[in-house]
């Protein structure tokens, strides 16, 4: 095992091999590097959910009393994480035992643990008081409470764990929309558009362009931030209406 361990750690990619898996260049790299902090700003059907399972089991498999969150607006989408993670599990011929096997929670015999929790009240209650995480998956955060980034942090303080926040977007509106477009180099942003997976098909994107319209279609397949069409005013004007310049009263 400390072989195999060590080869799996020099090239993480091996690891997906031993899933079945044939990863895409961007899930090799996000596998490779592992960094601290990762928005997944990806279409639907790329690999983003994917490529977190992968993640996740790989923490438990080399980590002992790892302890992994998966967070999203509902139970029934946290779950499905689980689950994937659950068949890819299955593929591993070296292992830790799987000692707990629920809906929401796998627990394995070295300790490590993966959790999935829903996230979907406005203020994070539901979630807040667990601590100790090493890696906290967040999905569909676009459609995420905005409080739920906040709630969420404090989860890594301790040990200096990872976060992952994978979604489509949703507007141009709230904490996934502004970090993707923030200033802040401490999160890697990876960006994958349905026409850069060469599981979808060109014909198959043309006729979503034709059913959904070119507004829709650019939000759910090219990753576009569109303002809310049921919105008064573009989130543009209503930036623009604030400052934190004060000019003097006199």
């Amino acid at each position: 095992m400390l072989n195999y361990a060590i080869s799996r750690a020099l090239d993480p990619t091996l690891f997906g091999q031993d899933l079945g898996l044939v990863l895409d260049s961007w899930q090799a790299a996000l596998l490779c590097e592992q960094p601290r902090r990762a928005l997944l700003n990806c279409s639907r059907q790329t690999g983003k959910s994917t490529i977190c399972a992968v993640l996740g089991l790989y923490k438990v498999t080399f980590q002992p009393d790892a302890q992994i969150m998966i967070v999203s607006p509902s139970a029934r989408q946290s779950n499905e994480m689980i689950r994937s993670i659950r068949r890819l599990y299955e593929n591993l011929n070296r292992k830790p035992k799987l000692i707990i096997d629920a809906v929401s929670k796998l627990e394995f015999d070295n300790r490590s643990r993966i959790w999935g929790l829903p996230g979907g009240d406005a203020d994070g209650a539901t979630i807040r008081g667990i601590s100790g995480v090493h890696l906290l998956i967040i999905d569909e955060a676009a459609r995420c409470a905005d409080q739920l980034f906040a709630a969420t942090r404090p989860m890594v303080a301790t040990t200096g764990g990872s976060i992952i926040a994978l979604s489509t977007p949703a507007g141009r509106r709230g904490a996934f929309y502004e970090y993707w477009h923030a200033n802040d180099q401490t999160w890697t942003r990876i960006k994958v558009s349905a026409e850069e997976c060469p599981r979808i098909s060109a014909e198959f994107l043309a006729e979503e362009l034709r059913e959904l319209g070119p507004t829709r279609y650019a939000e759910e397949y090219g990753l576009e931030f569109i303002d809310n069409q049921e919105s008064a005013f573009p989130t543009a004007i209503i930036d623009r209406a604030f400052t934190n310049e004060l000019a003097p009263l006199w």
